[in-house]
This record gives C-alpha cells, structure tokens and sequence, in this order.
C-alpha cells in the first residue's frame, strides 16, 4: 500500500504501510490559537464589565468596582468581590428609584439584551 501524507497548516495526516493513518499536529498552530482565544476571552471579559457597569446598584460604587478588583481578565470569570454583592444581585429589585436601569441580577439583564453584540465583537478580535 503506498505511504499517503496530506499536510495542512495545522497538522499532517501520515498513511503508514500498515494501512493506519497517524495525525500530527504542528506545534505553532496550537501556540497561535491559544493567543486566539486568550484575545477573545479577554475581550468578552471586559466586555462584560463594561456592559454591566451601567446596571449594577450604585451607592458608594464600590460594588461595581469590586468587580474590576475581583476579575482577572482573560480568565472566562467575572467575580464581584464586595462582601454583600450577592445579597445585591440575588436579593434585590431589578430597579432602583434613582435609576431604573440599577438593579439585581445585572448580568443575566445584560446578557439577554447584549450578548449577541459581544460574540459578534469577539468573533472580530
């Protein structure tokens, strides 16, 4: 049986005497799309502390910062830090007299109104 071997910027197929095909995957391409995706999550990351900015109750702001101290961008998780952010985002309104836009549950709020822009904006990074 002849030797096949079909090579791709990512990797080679090898066709052995055998019969079995072997892959092999070049080492750049796994390098270049990890900075692919570590750019993206990034981005969706800030993204989404942007976009919540705006929707999370503020009084002192330091609920809202505590997001920016307790998130480590790049790393697919956005955490609020503030001792009391929970009661805030689970056991309260979603408005407030002062803004109606203010409110429990910010993020699940906007996501259902901005997620389709963030993935599109991140498909572009």
């Amino acid at each position: 049986m002849a030797k096949l071997e079909i090579k791709t910027p990512r990797g080679a197929v090898i066709q052995g005497a055998n019969g079995k095909a072997r892959l092999i995957w070049n080492p750049q391409m796994i390098n270049q799309r990890t900075g692919y995706f570590t750019r993206a999550q990034k981005f969706v990351d800030s993204e989404v502390l942007r976009r919540c900015s705006p929707m999370v109750p503020f009084q002192t702001g330091t609920l809202e910062k505590s997001g920016k101290l307790g998130t480590v961008v790049g790393s697919g998780e956005v955490n609020y830090i503030a001792p009391y952010a929970a009661k805030q985002y689970y056991d309260t309104a979603e408005s407030r007299p002062y803004d109606p836009q203010r409110g429990g549950r910010w993020f699940e709020r906007m996501k259902v109104s901005q997620k389709e822009e963030i993935l599109e904006a991140a498909k572009k990074v």
